[in-house]
């Protein structure tokens, strides 16, 4: 297939070195039966990383991740870590790579297999084909805003700052973004803000109806205020294709999104920075779930979530998107067939571990592609 692309593996901590040994095995099993040839590395991040060389991050890692075409992630953190001053903890390794790649899109998608469609706490009939992303600005708005702080007040008393803040540029790219997602979708878009108390929601509704008119006529474009949108997506969550918001709204909806499916064990994600003039884009890969200290070690841990993940990957970043349908078919013909890990289990099922899993996804390649 030509020039290899390159790919990062950073395994992490807890479950997050489990999961990635089955990516690893699909990773095997696509050079072996489809001639895809992925130039691979492996490098340490957070609690790891802190073991080995005293830092959450090196920087020789970092510059690894900068060259790579794409990045995977595992997870990262654990109570061995606790204790350490915030600055020099496992997770500041991975804001550290969201940072400095410029990762300003998070895209979460919700997807319901049918098979798991009891899992969700949802009625069956609310969650059943239920297929959307939330596309979250990931690097503006209140989390990052200034000023900031706590102040101590005269007379007595504390005040804490935060400030929402965004400017034209920075929603004009989350937008387009997320209309590009939407154009290999169903066309749809709904922006979600607080125009109706925030200035800040105002500029936001203005400047992504510009970018939507001007650019992605053919996209349709709706607005909701977030209280209503968290409110939807409970009631009626089919109505929602792609729903695109700020950083604050995006963290607690994407969330709320999540638990729609019923675990965190399945659900991906991508983070996105800019294209470049060559068309390239930084992109980092990771599983919503944490490290998962609790059941490490154990082979209990889902790896669908990562193996959906890399499936992001093939599409989004290393341009495979038959690969990445590939992958997601035989993630949901394993689940028609009735294997699950301790997170997903259900009455009736096979319970199976982390390895058994993902060799019946390999399994389930070899049928597909036979």
């Amino acid at each position: 297939m030509g020039e290899k692309n390159t790919l990062l593996l950073l395994p992490g901590d807890g479950i997050g070195p489990e999961v990635m040994s089955e990516v690893k095995r699909v990773i095997d099993w696509l050079e072996r039966k489809r001639g895809v040839h992925l130039s691979v590395s492996d490098d340490l991040v957070g609690g790891a990383s802190i073991d080995a060389h005293g830092v959450p991050l090196t920087d020789e890692a970092m510059a690894a991740a900068m060259a790579a075409d794409a990045v995977l992630l595992g997870a990262v953190g654990g109570p061995k870590w606790d204790d350490l001053p915030f600055a020099q903890k496992p997770e500041r390794g991975l804001l550290r790579l969201r940072k400095e790649m410029a990762l300003f899109a998070n895209l979460r998608p919700a997807v319901v297999f049918s098979a798991l469609v009891d899992a969700s706490p949802l009625k069956p009939e609310i969650v059943r084909g239920l297929d959307i992303v939330i596309v979250r600005e990931l690097t503006g708005g209140v989390y990052f805003g200034e000023p900031r702080g706590i102040e101590d007040l005269p007379g007595g008393g504390r005040r804490g700052i935060n400030t929402q803040v965004y400017t034209t540029g920075e929603i004009h790219r989350i937008a387009r973004v997320a209309c590009e997602l939407a154009q290999r979708r169903n066309k749809r878009v709904c922006s979600v803000d607080k125009a109706n108390v925030m200035e800040s929601g105002v500029l936001w509704r203005q400047e992504v109806q510009t970018v939507c008119a001007a650019e992605f006529p053919e996209i349709e474009l709706s607005h909701m205020y977030a209280d209503n949108c968290a409110m939807q997506l409970i009631r009626a969550p089919q109505q929602f294709d792609v729903i695109v918001t700020d950083n604050l709204f995006g963290d607690m909806l994407s969330d709320e999104a999540a638990m729609l499916t019923g675990s965190l064990g399945m659900l991906p994600s991508a983070s996105l920075g800019e294209t470049d003039a060559s068309g390239r884009r930084r992109a980092l890969y990771e599983p919503v779930h944490g490290s998962a200290p609790d059941i490490a070690g154990k082979g209990m841990a889902n790896p669908l979530a990562v193996l959906l993940s890399f499936a992001m990957c093939l599409r989004y970043s290393l341009d495979m998107a038959e690969i990445a349908e590939l992958l997601e078919h035989a993630v949901k013909r394993v689940l028609d067939g009735g294997l699950r890990t301790a997170d997903i289990m259900q009455q009736g099922k096979a319970r199976v571990s982390t390895r058994v899993m993902g060799e019946a996804i390999v399994h389930e390649l070899d049928k597909i592609a036979a």
